[in-house]
């Protein structure tokens, strides 16, 4: 008795603004590879790198159909939710349209794994070096514009740390430099716009809703503007103290430069506000102290983390996903679980008789395929 792997047929990749290359190359190297032709639904907002990575498919000799781009809205979206030509989906986006298109392909009887939002959470022990600290949550918050799953959001500080690393996250959010491309002097900036003036807004509507609970507003990003591209979607790197949990500028993903301070008292209490989150990613422990590290990555209700490592986005041999609402379904990306999902298992039982013995004087001529003994 043995198993063989087969390739599904088709599966349809959807993926998103943020990453339009990166993310389409964690499903469909490993989808190709199992032997599967591949539909990619690029994000609508940049749709040019999708036909960048078709060409150069064709430019190394794939066969035509193998790869293809599909162009299009919510409409070429639930066309491949329900065509019954494609197999499997692959999803990466917000938590909304992640269950969307995770309970509308099940019920089309397709695999799925879709990979929705996050609000990370960095825990800060009293005996952390504060410097290193500081300079990871501004380039996990404030990298990409905020605008990955992967961005941390949330630094739990673990009193009495809090007051001194604000102070410090607060002078190096004063050197970054914010822009839409490389300047007179050829530096490219840290940052750049938000994806949509929409998006851009709705961002600060956040800002507002934290002020309004409360908060205190330590850096502003709300209305920066650019020198030359003052219509530009930018929005400012923004530190945010003494926010209330009960806010929805904590519960909620934020997905932009968005950095929130929540002071307090210990280990424990860290442990419970990240397992108490509706989402569970990516998170990350700074500290020196080993046990804690150890007990936080056995305690911690996630499915990727870091110990001093602010974004702790696993390599190819591993695979990418996370908890509760950050993941529907049970595959994540790429790794071993890309290539289960990409597949199907058959199990083969076989059995040879003896050339000899056909016929079957042994067995009165009669075999009824049961096993014999001798």
């Amino acid at each position: 008795m043995y198993s063989i792997k087969q390739a599904l047929g088709v599966v349809g990749i959807i993926s998103p603004f943020n990453f339009p290359a990166m993310v389409p190359m964690w499903f469909f190297p490993v989808a190709i590879a199992a032997g599967n032709a591949v539909i990619l639904k690029p994000s609508e907002k940049d749709p040019s790198a999708a036909l960048w990575m078709a060409r150069l498919w064709a430019e190394a000799g794939l066969p035509a159909g193998v790869f293809t781009v599909l162009q299009g809205d919510k409409l070429a979206v639930d066309g491949l939710l329900t065509d019954p030509r494609v197999q499997a989906i692959s999803f990466v986006g917000s938590t909304p349209i992640a269950q969307y298109i995770y309970e509308e392909a099940s019920r089309n009887g397709k695999r799925v794994q879709a990979l929705g939002g996050a609000k990370n959470h960095m825990l800060v022990l009293p005996d952390a070096d504060l410097d290193l600290v500081a300079d990871q949550a501004v380039n996990a918050g404030y990298g990409a514009a905020g605008e990955r799953c992967m961005a941390i959001s949330v630094v739990l500080a673990v009193e009495p740390v809090a007051d001194e690393l604000i102070e410090k996250i607060s002078e190096r959010i004063g050197r970054l430099k914010v822009g839409a491309g490389a300047g007179a002097d050829g530096v490219e900036p840290d940052m750049g716009p938000l994806i949509t003036r929409e998006h851009r807004d709705k961002v600060a509507s956040y800002i507002d809703v934290a002020e309004a609970d409360g908060a205190r507003i330590v850096v502003d990003g709300r209305g920066y503007q650019v020198e030359g591209c003052e219509s530009g979607f930018f929005f400012g790197p923004t530190l945010i103290d003494e926010l209330p949990l009960h806010s929805q500028a904590y519960t909620e993903e934020i997905f932009g430069p968005v950095l929130q301070v929540i002071r307090i008292g210990s280990f424990q209490e860290g442990v419970e506000l990240i397992n108490s989150g509706r989402f569970g990613n990516g998170t990350s422990i700074f500290t020196n102290d080993g046990g804690a590290a150890r007990r936080f990555q056995h305690e911690v209700q996630v499915g990727m983390i870091g110990i001093n490592v602010p974004i702790p986005v696993p390599v190819a041999y591993h695979s990418f996903g996370g908890w509760k609402q950050s993941l529907f379904g049970d595959a994540k990306a790429y790794g071993p679980h890309g290539f289960e999902f990409f597949t199907r298992e058959k199990a083969v039982t076989s059995r040879w008789t003896d050339p000899a013995r056909r016929g079957g004087a042994e067995h009165g001529g009669l075999d009824l395929g049961f096993p014999q003994n001798q």
